[in-house]
C-alpha cells in the first residue's frame, strides 16, 4: 500500500486553494532538493531528489512550500493507524507513506482492501495505491503500476507477463548503472533479462548478483512481511525516483531526515546515543554506520553533524538509491518481532480472490 504524493497531498489538504496547481516540496536553500511534488508538477519533469532550483527552473509557476515533518508525521499516524485498525493483519510499514500488509488471513481480502482505501480517503483525504501478489516484490511494483489511486491483483505469473516490455529498470534494485550493464549485454527489457542465460548474468555480475538478477526478472522473492511493535531506534529514509550521485544532494538530504527524525523524538520525549546513517547504491548494496556518543540527545543540530560526519566518511563510489538517519540506543523500549511469513510458491497467489476477480484489476 503506497499513499499517492503524500507529502504534497498532506500540503494540499492544508491549503486546498491550492489543488489542481503545480506544488513543490522543498526548503529554501541553495542546496535543497525536492521532498516531493504533486502530480500536475510531475508533469514537467520534475520529482524527488532533484534539486529545487532546477525545478524552479523547469515550473516557474510552481508554489513551493517547506516540508514540515511533524505534519507528515501526524498524518501518517493517522493513515496506518486507521490500517492497522481495520485490516487486522501482519502490518509492515516501511516509511512514513507505504506499508505491506499480510492479508492471507483475511476471508474477503479484495473486498477488504478496497472498503478500507475507500475509508482511508474519506476519513483522512489521503489516497492510496493498492498493490496485491504472493510477495513483496510482485506487490510493490503491482502498487505503482496505475498510480494515482490504483488497485492492481497479480500473480507471479502475471506480473512476468505484464511487465515483459518494460524497461528492467521497473525492478526494484536495478538502478541506472545496472540497467547500463544490463543494456551493453543487450538487456533493456525485463523479457530480455528472463530469457538471459543465468550463466552470462554471472560471468557479468558475479554470482551473487547475477543469480539474483535472474530470479527478480521472474518476480520470486521470499522475504516475509515484519512487523515491531516497540522499537529499539527511530529512523527515516528516503528511496530517491533518480539514483543520486551528487554528494550536496545526500547532505541535503541527510539534513532534512536529521530534522525529522529528532522531531519524532522530542515528541516522544526520547533521546538517543547512537547516531547512524544507511545508504543503499544502484547495484543494491546495503551499508550502515553508527557512532554512539557519551549524551544522549535528541537535538537536531547534534544529530546532523554526526550523520553528515558518516556520510563524509564514508561517501560511496556509486550512485545511491536509499539514504536513511537513525538514531538508537536508548532505554526502555523492547522489540517485538512475529515469525516469518512462509512464502507463496512460485506462480501461486496466496491468497482467497473473491468477487470472481481475475489476474488484474484496475481502479481509478
Amino acid at each position: 500500500m503506497d499513499c499517492d504524493a503524500f507529502y504534497a497531498t498532506v500540503e494540499l489538504l492544508r491549503h486546498p486553494e491550492l489543488v489542481g496547481k503545480p506544488v513543490i516540496v522543498a526548503g529554501s536553500g541553495p542546496r535543497a532538493v525536492v521532498t516531493t511534488a504533486s502530480y500536475e508538477a510531475r508533469k514537467y519533469g520534475i520529482g524527488s531528489a532533484m534539486p529545487a532550483s532546477r525545478a524552479r527552473r523547469l515550473c516557474p509557476d510552481a508554489v513551493v512550500i517547506p516540508p514540515d515533518f511533524t505534519a507528515y508525521r501526524e498524518k501518517s499516524g493517522e493513515v496506518w493507524g486507521l490500517v492497522n485498525e481495520r485490516l487486522r493483519s501482519p502490518l509492515q510499514q516501511v516509511s512514513v507513506d507505504e506499508a505491506y500488509a499480510d492479508i492471507t488471513a483475511l476471508d474477503k481480502p479484495l473486498r477488504a482492501l478496497r472498503e478500507l482505501v475507500a475509508e482511508v480517503r474519506d476519513r483522512t483525504g489521503i489516497t492510496i495505491s493498492v498493490g496485491v501478489g504472493p510477495n513483496r516484490l510482485v506487490a510493490k511494483t503491482a502498487s505503482d503500476a496505475e498510480k494515482p489511486a490504483g488497485f492492481v491483483v497479480l500473480s507471479r505469473d502475471d506480473a512476468c507477463a505484464r511487465f515483459a516490455g518494460r524497461p528492467t529498470r521497473i525492478l526494484q534494485g536495478v538502478g541506472p548503472r545496472t540497467q547500463e550493464r544490463l543494456e551493453h549485454m543487450g538487456i533493456t527489457t525485463v523479457a530480455h533479462l528472463q530469457a538471459a542465460a543465468e550463466d552470462a548474468l554471472v560471468e557479468r555480475f558475479g554470482a551473487r548478483m547475477g543469480r539474483w538478477l535472474r530470479a527478480l526478472a521472474f518476480f520470486h522473492d521470499a522475504s516475509p512481511v515484519e512487523t515491531s511493535r516497540l522499537a529499539k531506534s527511530r529512523s527515516s529514509e528516503t528511496t530517491f525516483d533518480v539514483d543520486v550521485s551528487d554528494l550536496d544532494v545526500l547532505r541535503e538530504t541527510v539534513r532534512s531526515l536529521a530534522a525529522e527524525v529528532c522531531e519524532g523524538l522530542r515528541r516522544k520525549e526520547t533521546r538517543g546515543r547512537t547516531i547512524g546513517i544507511k545508504l543503499r547504491t544502484a547495484d543494491w548494496t546495503n551499508f550502515t554506520r553508527d557512532r554512539s556518543i557519551d549524551e544522549f540527545t535528541n537535538d537536531t543540530e547534534r544529530v546532523t553533524a554526526i550523520a553528515l560526519e558518516l556520510l563524509e566518511a564514508n561517501a560511496p563510489d556509486r550512485p545511491v538509491r536509499l539514504i536513511g538517519v537513525r538514531v538508537a540506543g536508548f532505554q526502555g523500549v523492547v522489540a517485538e518481532r512475529p515469525a516469518p511469513v512462509v512464502a507463496a510458491p512460485p506462480g501461486q497467489l496466496a491468497l482467497p480472490v473473491e468477487d470472481g476477480a481475475g489476474a488484474m484489476a484496475g481502479g481509478g
